[in-house]
This record gives C-alpha cells, structure tokens and sequence, in this order.
C-alpha cells in the first residue's frame, strides 16, 4: 500500500510539472502574439508609400496629395477619417501603414504616442489661408488689409510662437486690446477643432493659432468672432453657402478649391508629413 500511495503521489507531481511547464508556453506563446499584433513598420520614406495602406483626414491637403496614389499598379489605398486622431489610431492598430496629415498636429500627435514617429521626409510643402465666399471680395480685401498689418506689427509672429515656439510656447497669448470696437456685429469663422495648435479644444473652448488670428482680424476690423465647429470636408460648403463668415482650419490653397471658393493671401507656411510606428 506503501508503495503504491507513493508511486501516485510521484505521479501526480510529474502530472502538475507537466501542466506548469505547458502553462508558462501557452503565456509566452500569448505575450509573443501580443506583442506582434500591430505589423512592424514598413514605410521609411515619401518612396515606401507605393503599395501601402495611407491614412489621411477626410478632404484634407494629405486626402488631396495622397490620392494621386490610388489606383496605380502598386495597389495603394487610402483609408478616410473624418478626423486625425481616428486615422492615427488607426495607424496604432495596424489597419494602415501610415498616415499623412500637416506637420504640427502631427507633431502634437507624436507627443502623446511615443509609440509613433514622424519620417524626416517631407510629402509636400503648401501655404495656409483663410477661405472666404467668392461673392463676397470686399471681406477677403479687408482680411488681407487686416493680415498685412498683423504681419508687420509682429502679433502674427507673437501667435504662431505662443503654439509652436519652444523658447516662447505660452508666454504670449493673445488678448484683445480693451479698446477694441465690436460695433459691426459678429463674423461666423468655419474650422474643425481636431488640429492642434492650429484649432482644438481647450476644456469647452476652442483656442489654436487659427482661433487666435481670427480674432485678432475681427478686432481690427470691428467685428466680434463666432467659432462654429464642423468636419472638416464641410467648411468650403458652409462658407459659399453663406452658414460661415470664412473659414480658417489649417487649409491649403489648391486649384481644386478655388473652383469654389476664394483664399486670401498666406499666413503660414507648412509642410504635410507622413507619421508611421515607431516600431
């Protein structure tokens, strides 16, 4: 009986050694897969983008640029999002291989991902201006009088470097003067408030380069400011149909654009990126 008891008890330790070591296999096997669920990053410059999955903001200076991609031999897709953090995180996930978007909200993207990185190549340079109804030229000659001025008195300077600037970020915020006259009512700016620094929310306020400039502009031309929030595709339609003022999100003036609408003259310049894993 001795022997017996003892021969079961040797085997039911070999049992529990067998199912351990079986156990801590199945662990690294799932850990293993865990860690390859999101596809390593194939994509190291503007040359790798043939064939790939592209990731771009909906009606964006990405969308645009990037299009000219779709179709070829190679395969190329481009994968819409109505805004910038959907395409990144879907980057994140592996749905697609990159995504191409402006440089600055790419940079405040790949702050708060260090899993991600921004490639050194640019995909393509372009200028910003604020859109306004063809219908309405004396606003746009009033806006670029306004730009002018805010260009050789520094404020616009003094905007861009409280956003961007990394000896001077925050230390000088906009404010409109106590003597600014209001007294011609209120202009409706269009934007879509998903692109830092140049428009996003800040707690229930909308604030960014563009929120500021604007501002900036109805001050010196005697109007108060209306932010409406839209997607961004929507912006053009809303200003030529008269539902917004004019529209400043970052946009890039392009022949397809000026069919419908017209730009005043630049105020910044950028460059479009592409931000792939950093895998």
């Amino acid at each position: 009986a001795w022997t017996t008891s003892t021969s079961m008890r040797k085997s039911m330790k070999k049992m529990k050694k067998i199912a351990a070591i079986s156990l801590a296999a199945a662990m690294t096997i799932a850990m293993a897969g865990c860690g390859n669920s999101v596809p390593k990053n194939t994509v190291n410059s503007v040359d790798d983008l043939e064939g790939k999955k592209i990731g771009v903001q909906l009606g964006t200076t990405g969308d645009i640029y990037a299009s000219d991609y779709e179709g070829d031999d190679a395969g190329t897709t481009i994968e819409r999002y109505n805004k910038g953090t959907d395409a990144v995180q879907a980057l994140k996930q592996g749905k697609v291989d990159c995504v191409i978007i402006d440089e600055q909200p790419a940079k405040a993207f790949v702050e708060k991902n260090s899993d991600l990185k921004i490639l050194d190549d640019a995909f393509a340079d372009e200028e910003y201006a604020i859109c306004i109804s063809k219908d309405r030229s004396d606003l746009t000659e009033a806006f670029n009088g306004a730009i002018e001025e805010l260009k050789a008195d520094g404020t616009l300077d003094d905007i861009v470097n409280n956003y961007i600037g990394d000896d001077t970020k925050g230390k000088t915020p906009y404010e409109s003067p106590a003597d600014a006259d209001h007294s011609k009512g209120t202009l409706k700016m269009a934007t879509n408030a998903a692109f830092e620094p140049y428009e996003y929310y800040d707690g229930d306020k909308i604030t960014g380069i563009d929120a500021d400039m604007a501002r900036a502009i109805c001050d010196k031309l005697g109007y108060d400011l209306e932010i409406d929030d839209m997607e961004f595709d929507s912006i053009i339609t809303a200003v030529s149909s008269g539902k917004a003022d004019f529209g400043a999100a970052g946009m890039t003036v392009t022949e397809d654009r000026l069919k419908n609408i017209d730009f005043t003259d630049t105020y910044a310049t950028a460059r479009q990126v592409i931000i792939v894993r950093g895998n």
